[in-house]
């Protein structure tokens, strides 16, 4: 009646996916990334548009699980509207945000350089392992130099260093990828 697979037929299927995926992915980012480096104001305004719509949609809600959960939550309420007003000012003034993104971001490359030593290190030993090592330095060394020249320098620097993060992810997800192509045969 049903056809169960075996187990190994699963983990290569599985491997052939994560390869396709990771292939996708990579160059979805790749494309990405370059865009960020040839044009780095244009990232720049697109980032910190993003997080505005992030935050704009994270008050909204805060407002409605305020509302739904105890409406004289005053914590909740400030909340909301804390995150719809700082949301709605980088709309409406979005260079007066570039520089809160800029110093956001180099705490996201941070965060993503220690993310990225441990995935290397996990994998010490393991085919591609040194990529994410690579990638670890990369994002280190663009973090160090988002704080250098910040703030006066976040327009062009905000778009360069995602364009760059992204353009160094891409590669790590194709290397990946064939490295999941390899594995699955």
């Amino acid at each position: 009646m049903w056809k169960y697979p075996k187990e190994n037929e699963l983990a290569q299927e599985m491997l052939e996916k994560l390869s396709k995926h990771s292939k996708i992915a990579g160059v979805i980012f790749l494309i990405l990334g370059v865009v960020g480096i040839i044009y780095p104001a244009v990232m720049t305004m697109l980032t910190v548009s993003f997080v505005a719509w992030l935050l704009l949609f994270a008050g909204l809600m805060a407002g409605y699980f305020t509302y739904l959960t105890n409406k004289s939550d005053s914590s909740g309420w400030l909340k909301s509207v804390v995150l719809i007003g700082v949301a709605l000012f980088m709309l409406l003034y979005p260079m007066s945000g570039v520089g809160t993104v800029g110093l956001l971001l180099s705490i996201y490359f941070f965060m993503d350089s220690f993310a990225s030593f441990s995935m290397g290190l996990s994998m010490k030993g393991a085919s591609g392992w040194f990529i994410w090592i690579f990638n670890a330095v990369i994002s280190l060394l663009l973090a160090v130099l988002f704080v250098i020249g910040w703030p006066t320098t976040s327009i062009y620097l905000i778009g360069l260093l995602v364009g760059f993060s992204l353009f160094f992810d891409g590669i790590s997800l194709l290397v990946m990828g064939s490295i999941f192509k390899k594995m699955g045969k």
